[in-house]
């Protein structure tokens, strides 16, 4: 039978587009499906502010009137400002194990790019850094976390068929927690709190953070700026992120770390794996998703490590073996056996050997392909 190509036009094509995935890894015990209404907010550009800069399009692939692919072109113009680049990203792909759908559904998104103006695409990649990135090249049998992106094994399979090459991998860890902080971890965290006159507060309730809340944000912007193709947020995004994330943090779960003026130095955001009640949810909120989500907070025995930062003065002075001591002791209070450290560039070697302070193993691989444009 044919294939029809649909580009998302309506409400009820979007719906379809997000929708798509939950019925391909239906009985796929390794994804995690994300939550719909986070889906629905990245990809609307009345929700997303980064929209603001961002410009998209989306498609679907129908066979006999039943849909076997997906895909997202995005052009991020502050990226392309900031790089001196002409490149279009690709996101949000899926599809069925068949040469023809994946062709398709490439030669479209590389089709407008370069309608676009743009001489090369990258992906798969979000609007921005706070969306998932990098296809997942070793890792299949292992659990994903929510916020990755999880993929068949065909799909790179797929897309190095069509000419796509290797931009950058990122690599995943899975850290058993022992009892107590690794002693070299312990000591150097005490040497880093004392010596630059450090202190990590301690809040009951998730309100009481949110002094510091834009501060997180603003560290991110000014630590991560040199990362693989990050572009700093807005104040629009920030406050969208804000709104979004802080009405539920456990504070326990978000260590900060502040400088004897109290100005936020470090943190850690962190929280514990949802996976188990995401995969009894669906993906669906309500009417009694939350519920479970609540419950399996109080629960899980497993934490997903999402994003940490040293301010730039404090780099180098033992400051992230504060974070780590932190979690580790957060962990042992909770009973947390196991830690997720999600995506970390394979050339990030300061992080990745803490971790052999550990009993960790490298799990998952996932990478970013690109491809020039004629």
């Amino acid at each position: 039978m044919s294939l029809n190509l649909k580009a998302v036009s309506s409400k009820k094509d979007l719906k379809n587009f997000i929708s798509f995935p939950y019925d391909l890894y239906r009985d796929n015990k390794y994804f995690i499906p994300p939550l719909r209404f986070d889906e629905k907010k990245t990809l609307n550009r009345k929700d997303n502010p980064a929209f603001d800069f961002c410009e998209s399009k989306y498609w679907l692939v129908y066979k006999d009137n039943r849909i076997v692919g997906r895909i997202a072109g995005i052009i991020n113009s502050k990226f392309n400002e900031k790089f001196n680049k002409k490149e279009a990203r690709f996101g949000w792909v899926d599809f069925e194990d068949d040469d023809s759908i994946s062709s398709m559904l490439f030669e479209t998104v590389e089709k407008w790019a370069v309608e676009k103006g743009m001489t090369s695409i990258h992906g798969p990649l979000g609007f921005t850094d706070m969306d998932g990135e990098g296809m997942l090249i070793e890792g299949y049998d292992e659990v994903s976390t929510l916020g990755s992106i999880y993929n068949y094994p065909y799909y790179r399979t797929h897309i190095e068929k069509l000419d796509y090459q290797k931009d950058t991998d990122w690599i995943e860890f899975n850290v058993r927690i022992i009892r107590d902080t690794p002693e070299k971890i312990a000591r150097i965290a005490q040497i880093a709190l004392q010596r630059n006159k450090l202190h990590v507060p301690v809040f009951k309730k998730a309100k009481d953070m949110l002094p510091y809340a834009r501060d997180i944000f603003y560290l991110i912007n000014e630590t991560y700026k040199d990362l693989y193709g990050f572009v700093e947020l807005t104040d629009r995004q920030i406050d969208s992120y804000v709104k979004q994330y802080f009405s539920f943090i456990r504070p326990e779960y978000l260590p900060l770390v502040l400088d004897e003026n109290n100005k936020l130095a470090a943190f850690g955001i962190t929280m514990p794996s949802l996976n188990k009640a995401l995969q009894k949810i669906d993906g669906k909120l309500f009417p009694f998703g939350f519920l479970r989500i609540l419950k399996e907070m109080k629960k899980s025995d497993s934490l997903d490590l999402y994003l940490t930062a040293v301010r730039t003065d404090l780099q180098n002075k033992g400051v992230n073996a504060l974070l780590i001591d932190q979690i580790n002791k957060v962990c042992i209070k909770n009973g947390i056996k196991y830690v997720e450290t999600n995506r970390e560039l394979e050339s990030n070697e300061k992080v990745q050997a803490q971790w052999k302070l550990y009993d960790a193993r490298q799990h998952k691989r996932r990478r970013c392909y690109k491809k020039a444009l004629s």
